[in-house]
């Protein structure tokens, strides 16, 4: 099996077997269970404010918007904004699907 190349979070096999999992989940509410199993409400909260932070960055809005309507901090944001400009391009394959 050919692989593209791994980020730094993805390079063990345990890794390997979550990302599995989750691609073999069918639909939303088979998401929602998946996910409420695996992680803390605080876990799931902050996932979802990170992903909402990244789609109000792709659409343009500012800083100071996105911190007013999200209440992220601003370090959370601009750790966001770093992973959009820099990262692996997750984010935008589900923008784009």
């Amino acid at each position: 099996m050919v692989r593209a190349a791994k980020s730094k979070i993805a390079q063990k096999e345990k890794s390997d077997l979550l990302y599995r999992a989750i691609l073999t989940l069918k639909n939303e509410e088979e998401c929602y269970s998946f996910f409420q199993d695996l992680c803390t409400i605080s876990e799931l909260r902050s996932m979802e404010q990170r992903y909402e932070v990244a789609t109000l960055l792709n659409d343009g809005m500012l800083y100071s918007d996105i911190l007013e309507k999200t209440g992220a901090s601003s370090a959370t944001i601009s750790r966001v904004n770093r992973s959009l400009l820099n990262g692996a391009g997750g984010t935008r394959t589900c923008w784009s699907a």
